[in-house]
C-alpha cells in the first residue's frame, strides 16, 4: 500500500459546491472587506489609488493563482498538513520551511481573531443601538470599544466559535460555509449598490481607479500589492493545501484555483468601492472637505487605517432607507466572512498537530489556547496589531517563495505534466505557468525583498519595536526561522512518528 493511501484522511468534502464554497471562504474574509480598502487607502497617491490596483492585479495572475494550483496539487497528492507535505516533497531537511509557512498563517490568526471579534461586537451594536449619525459619534463607538476590556472578550468568543466550527472536521466546515459564503456575497452586493447611489460617491470611485504612475517606482507599493493579494486569496499560506487534503480527485484543480482567486478579488474591489464611495460622499458632500483632507482622514482612521470599515460603514447605513436592518445584515456578513477564513486558519495548525500524533480534540485545544494567549497583545493595543499585520503580511512573500523553491527543486514541468494538463473536465495550464513558477516568483520575491531592505534603512530602521521598521521584521522572522532551523530534525522526527 502506498504512503498516500495510508495517510489519506477518511473525511472528504461531499460535493463540488461544498468544496468550492469552503475554499472561497478561505479567500473571502475580512481581508477583503476590512483589510483591502485600508491598504488601498494607505497606498493611494495624490491623484488616485489606481497604481496600487495595477500592481495588485499583476500579482493575482503571476503569484497567487500559480501558488494556489501548487497547494491544490500537494494537498490532493499527499493528504497531509503543511509541514508533513514539505517533508514529503522536499525531504526532511526542509521541515523547517514547512514549519515557517505554517507559523506565518498561524501568527496571522493570532490577531485575525481580534478583528473577527470587532465584527461580532459591531453586529451586536447594530442590533442593540442606533446607528451613528456623525463621524464623531462613529469614532466614539470605536474608541469606547478599544479602550475597554471588550477586545479580549470578543477575541475569546471568536476563538471559541471557530473551534466549534472545526470540531467535527471537514463535514462541519462544509455545512457552515454553505450558509456563510452565499449570505456574505448577497449582503456585499446590496451594500455596494447603495453606496454608489450616495451624492458624491463617484468621486471616491474615480479616486480609487485613477493611477498615479510615479508610485510604481517605489518598492513599498509592490510589496503591499503582493502581500495584499496573498492576504486576499490565501495563496502561500498553506490553507488551500490543508483543505485540498479533503478534495475529491474529480474536482478540477485549475478551474477551482482560477475561480477562487478571481472571485475573491472581485469581492475585494466591491468592498473598496463600498468604502471609498461612502467616505467621499460623507466627507465631501456633507462636511465640505477637499480630497487632501479626505485622504488624511482615511489614512488616520486608527493605526494604519485599522478602523476604516468599522468607522465609516455604520454612517453609510445611517443614511440609507432601511439602514438599520441592512447594517445588521452587513455586520452579520462581515462576521460570516471573518469566520469562513478563521476556521480555515485554525484547521491548518490543527492538521499539523494531528499529523504529529495528537487527537483532533487535543490539537484544537492546543491551537485555540495558544492562539488566544498570543493574540492578547494585539487585542489590547492597535499599534501591536498593526505591527503584526505588517510583519507577517510581508512574510507571506517568503512563504510563497518557499513553496516555489520546493516545486522548482522537484521540477516545475514535471508537476505541470502530471497534475495540471490532461485532467478530465479541467483546464490545461500553459508553459507560461512553468515560466512564472520557475523564474517570476523567486525573482520577484528576491528583488522586492532586496529593494525594500535597501529602501528601509531610515533613521530608525534599527528599532525592533516600531510598527513598520526594517528591524521589527528581521528580528521576528529571525527568531522563528532560527527556532525552526535548529529544531528541524526534531520536527521531521515528530512528523515521521505517525508513519508519514
Amino acid at each position: 500500500m502506498s504512503d498516500q493511501s495510508i495517510s489519506a484522511p477518511r473525511q472528504q468534502f461531499s460535493s463540488r459546491w461544498g468544496f468550492f464554497l469552503s475554499v472561497l471562504g478561505i479567500a473571502v474574509g475580512t481581508g477583503n472587506i476590512w483589510r483591502f480598502p485600508r491598504i488601498a487607502a494607505q497606498n493611494g497617491g495624490e491623484d488616485g489609488a489606481g497604481a496600487f490596483l495595477v500592481a495588485w492585479l499583476v500579482f493575482l495572475f503571476a503569484w497567487s493563482i500559480p501558488l494556489i494550483m501548487i497547494e491544490y496539487v500537494w494537498g490532493r497528492k499527499h493528504r497531509s498538513g503543511v509541514v508533513a507535505t514539505f517533508i514529503k516533497e522536499g525531504g526532511e531537511r526542509f521541515a523547517w520551511m514547512g514549519a515557517f509557512v505554517a507559523f506565518v498563517a498561524t501568527a496571522i490568526t493570532f490577531f485575525y481573531s481580534v478583528v473577527v471579534g470587532w465584527c461580532i461586537y459591531y453586529l451586536i451594536q447594530s442590533i442593540t443601538s442606533p446607528l451613528p449619525q456623525s463621524t464623531d459619534a462613529a469614532m466614539q463607538v470605536w474608541n469606547d470599544y478599544q479602550s475597554g476590556g471588550w477586545p479580549l472578550l470578543f477575541h475569546g468568543i471568536a476563538m471559541a466559535l471557530g473551534a466549534l466550527a472545526i470540531w467535527k472536521g471537514v463535514s462541519s466546515i462544509e455545512r457552515v460555509n454553505k450558509v456563510l459564503v452565499p449570505t456574505l456575497l448577497i449582503i456585499v452586493v446590496i451594500s455596494v449598490v447603495r453606496a454608489l447611489t450616495l451624492p458624491g460617491a463617484w468621486d471616491g470611485v474615480a479616486y480609487l481607479f485613477t493611477p498615479d504612475w510615479s508610485q510604481l517606482a517605489h518598492p513599498k507599493i509592490w510589496i503591499e500589492a503582493l502581500t495584499q493579494n496573498a492576504w486576499d486569496t490565501g495563496a502561500g499560506w498553506g490553507l488551500f493545501l490543508t483543505y485540498a487534503a479533503y478534495m475529491s480527485t474529480k474536482q478540477g484543480i485549475v478551474k477551482n484555483a482560477v475561480a477562487t482567486a478571481v472571485g475573491n478579488n472581485v469581492v475585494s474591489l466591491m468592498a473598496a468601492l463600498m468604502v471609498f464611495a461612502t467616505v467621499f460622499a460623507i466627507l465631501q458632500t456633507e462636511m465640505g472637505m477637499n480630497r487632501v483632507e479626505i485622504l488624511e482622514v482615511m489614512k488616520t482612521s486608527g493605526p494604519a487605517s485599522t478602523g476604516l470599515t468599522f468607522i465609516w460603514m455604520p454612517q453609510l447605513f445611517a443614511r440609507m432607507f432601511m439602514g438599520a436592518p441592512l447594517a445588521i445584515l452587513f455586520f452579520l456578513g462581515l462576521t460570516f466572512a471573518g469566520f469562513s477564513s478563521l476556521i480555515a486558519q485554525l484547521e491548518l495548525p490543527t492538521r499539523v498537530f494531528i499529523d504529529a500524533g495528537l487527537s483532533r480534540p487535543m490539537a484544537i485545544g492546543a491551537v485555540v489556547g495558544v492562539s488566544y494567549l498570543l493574540g492578547i497583545p494585539s487585542a489590547v493595543n492597535l499599534d501591536i496589531l498593526s505591527n503584526q499585520d505588517f510583519v507577517w503580511g510581508v512574510a507571506l512573500m517568503v512563504s510563497g517563495a518557499f513553496v516555489a523553491f520546493i516545486v522548482i527543486k522537484n521540477g516545475v514541468s514535471q508537476l505541470r505534466d502530471n497534475y495540471l494538463t490532461g485532467q478530465e473536465g479541467d483546464w490545461n495550464v500553459t508553459k507560461g505557468w512553468v515560466f512564472v513558477v520557475n523564474y517570476f516568483i523567486p525573482v520577484a520575491a528576491i528583488v522586492l525583498l532586496v529593494w525594500w531592505l535597501s529602501q528601509s534603512v531610515t533613521d530608525n530602521w534599527y528599532d525592533p519595536i516600531a510598527t513598520d521598521t526594517l528591524m521589527t521584521v528581521l528580528a521576528q522572522w529571525a527568531v522563528m526561522m532560527g527556532l525552526f532551523f535548529v529544531g528541524n530534525r526534531w520536527i521531521a522526527r515528530k512528523m515521521n512518528g505517525t508513519g508519514l
